[in-house]
């Protein structure tokens, strides 16, 4: 008898197309989410240091990046606003101007792009002079239910003005019940909820917060008062299931990369549409190690992409999200 194996998993490994056939996990264009800065004024587009290839447009040039994405084929984009310093106030009352940024950005979008699935950020860390996702009051403490009422009338504001789906990013406790009423009461009954059910207070968010010029305004500040710790996982299963029963169509797990386990978990555990996002820092990462030749991008980038699918994300919010599409179609 052979002293050499029977099963040899080698065997479909051995040529491409055994390894195409037997491969688990796929990423498609249509799993991916393209997040965008935009900007008071006209035909602007702003390089941003810490996130190369990235930029903050202004609404014309939104209209064509989206013309792209739709070229490309990827079905939704999510809106992040950088606000000016005059417009911040403690209470974030620009947060639901019908006629701010985000609200005029969305009406463009949807009608240009009525079938791209249009998808806003509802925080208030944009309008905020704290910097903060919530109202502080004299000791800086965030309060919770009243930033969760202009968080409602944030979502309406956005709902109004054609928003497919609105993303309660801030970490608030109830918020999405009080968005989820609010929508069923004024008739918005097909927008959908996208609940940042799982945010972390993660380390990796700093480019971001330079995109959206928030990083001066929080003095060195943190938010672990109301993102999660990153030590924990029980308590992501716990606030996931929360937000289901309030009333979360989706839920999301941010950061993508760092917390695989974490959106296995929520996927298996919870069986909602689940998405992750690769924030930031993530990005950024793997840009300079590609741009000093450490990495081969496209590689590192699709592989970063499928583990973050394979370990259960149905979507991913990522700012490879146009190079992604591109690769995916070469291959």
């Amino acid at each position: 008898m052979s002293t050499f194996p029977q099963t040899r998993l080698r065997r479909l490994r051995h040529d491409a197309a055994t390894r195409q056939l037997c491969q688990e996990t796929h990423l498609h264009v249509s799993q991916l989410i393209y997040p965008v800065f935009i900007i008071e004024g006209k035909n602007l587009r702003e390089e941003i240091e810490s996130m190369p290839g990235i930029e903050r447009l202004s609404v014309d040039q939104l209209i064509l990046e989206a013309a792209q994405l739709c070229d490309l084929n990827i079905p939704a984009i999510a809106l992040f606003p950088v606000i000016e310093g005059e417009l911040k106030s403690s209470h974030g009352n620009e947060a639901y101007n019908p006629n701010g940024l985000v609200q005029r950005a969305v009406r463009a979008l949807k009608a240009e792009f009525p079938h791209l699935m249009v998808i806003t950020d509802v925080a208030l860390d944009p309008y905020t002079e704290s910097g903060q996702d919530g109202i502080c009051d004299a000791n800086g403490e965030i309060l919770n239910d009243e930033t969760v009422s202009i968080l409602v009338e944030q979502a309406l504001s956005h709902a109004e003005a054609g928003a497919d789906m609105v993303a309660p990013s801030d970490m608030m406790d109830g918020r999405i019940g009080a968005v989820r009423e609010a929508l069923e009461s004024a008739g918005f009954f097909n927008t959908k909820i996208l609940a940042y059910s799982a945010k972390y207070a993660s380390n990796f968010y700093g480019p971001f917060r330079d995109a959206v010029n928030s990083s001066g305004y929080l003095q060195g500040k943190g938010k672990e008062t109301y993102q999660m710790n990153f030590g924990n996982s029980d308590e992501a299963i716990r606030e996931v299931k929360l937000d289901i029963e309030e009333g979360a169509d989706i839920v999301m797990v941010k950061p993508a990369g760092l917390y695989l386990d974490v959106i296995h978990r929520v996927k298996k555990e919870c069986g909602l549409p689940t998405f992750a996002y690769q924030v930031s820092g993530e990005y950024a990462m793997l840009m300079a190690a590609a741009e000093n030749g450490w990495l081969d991008e496209k590689k590192a980038a699709l592989e970063s992409l499928l583990c973050i699918r394979r370990a259960g994300a149905n979507a991913i919010l990522t700012y490879f999200a146009k190079k992604a599409a591109i690769w995916l179609r070469e291959e």
